[in-house]
């Protein structure tokens, strides 16, 4: 879930400060391009991916988190600066560590989406593009409850961030345009250690 035009100000205040190294020392949110693509392609490889519907503020992930969406008009891809980068893998991995960290750790949603961020943004950023060039292209996309081409919304889209970050008429105006959607099976089974 990106965050729109009108709550910039907020997302600003909320925004991961990044201190600028020191002498010698590489950026502390610095992460290996080989190891952050890894990261990303096992990420990738454990959900299944629906691009059919239409999903405010970009990408969101249903209720039993096996499945991630992103809004059937997002881009696949954008250039920065002469290459063609890819970018359903940053939403994958941004909504995957969200709801991985509500489901599982009971963490709020205004929480798990700053940590996330920070997820999405290492991601980027190893990729060798800036985080504002890739907002930037974002912002041109998002949908919010209001806009008249929402008119799609898949029925196992889990409502958890709407629910928290918006009001109860937009909600509504929201379910109003609600579209079943098949479930799928899991692509990889959870097995935490000491957990029953």
């Amino acid at each position: 879930m990106h965050i729109p035009q009108r709550e910039r100000q907020m997302h600003k205040a909320f925004a991961p400060v990044v201190k600028k190294p020191r002498s010698g020392h590489r950026p502390e949110w610095l992460i290996g391009e080989k190891m952050m693509d890894q990261a990303m392609k096992a990420i990738c490889a454990r959900v299944h991916l629906e691009r059919g519907y239409d999903i405010p503020y970009l990408a969101g992930y249903s209720l039993d988190g096996h499945t991630i969406f992103i809004d059937r008009h997002m881009p696949k891809s954008f250039v920065y600066r002469g290459r063609k980068i890819s970018t359903d893998r940053f939403l994958i991995v941004h909504e995957a560590v969200e709801k991985s960290l509500i489901q599982l750790l009971g963490l709020h949603y205004l929480t798990a989406h700053q940590i996330a961020l920070h997820a999405e943004q290492a991601a980027v950023r190893a990729e060798g593009v800036t985080w504002e060039a890739y907002d930037d292209f974002m912002q041109q996309y998002i949908k919010t409850i209001e806009d008249e081409r929402l008119t799609k919304v898949p029925d196992s889209l889990d409502i958890t961030p709407y629910r928290d970050f918006h009001d109860a008429a937009e909600l509504r105006q929201m379910r109003k345009n609600i579209v079943s959607c098949p479930t799928r099976p899991p692509r990889y089974k959870v097995h935490i250690a000491g957990l029953q």
